[in-house]
């Protein structure tokens, strides 16, 4: 019986050019900035190079958002992971603020209740989520949901 040899020169090259990677750039607020791109990768991308616990409520938003919606549609754009129905099309994203993640409804002025922090955009309304608040999940797949299914912005 043959024992075909393999090579370790593709594996010890893709663990020299990972352990080379920059760490992402982080903006104001510890955001990423991460290339605009569409689909699940950039976003993960995105959540990757958050720091500290904002990571952990990022991750869990986009867990949140995809359980709800299977067959959202996700993208990178101005630093900020967005959620819509199509590739121009956006109802929701999220972005990093030094004490806080701030989830954006664009049409979140229509969902019931009405998420509790104003934007000097009537129709835009948001959630802000620090490092200890516990998260009212049924609440947030509620406005996914709901958000969903209003016309988005086009962006």
């Amino acid at each position: 019986m043959a024992i075909a040899k393999t090579s370790t020169a593709p594996k010890k090259a893709a663990k020299k050019s990972a352990a080379k990677a920059k760490p992402e750039k982080l903006l104001s607020g510890g955001n990423p900035q991460i290339a605009k791109g569409y689909g699940d990768a950039p976003v993960q991308a995105y959540i990757q190079a958050i720091p500290d616990w904002k990571r952990e409520v990022a991750a869990r938003l986009d867990a949140l958002i995809t359980r709800a919606l299977p067959k959202v549609q996700k993208a990178v754009k101005w630093n900020t992971p967005m959620y819509g129905t199509d590739e121009k099309t956006f109802f929701m994203g999220f972005h990093m603020i030094t004490k806080y993640v701030k989830v954006a409804f664009f049409q979140g002025a229509f969902l019931k209740p009405l998420p509790p922090d104003a934007s000097t955009q009537k129709k835009v309304r948001y959630l802000h989520i620090h490092e200890n608040d516990k998260l009212d999940e049924k609440l947030f797949i509620s406005w996914v949901k709901q958000a969903s299914a209003l016309d988005g912005e086009k962006m």
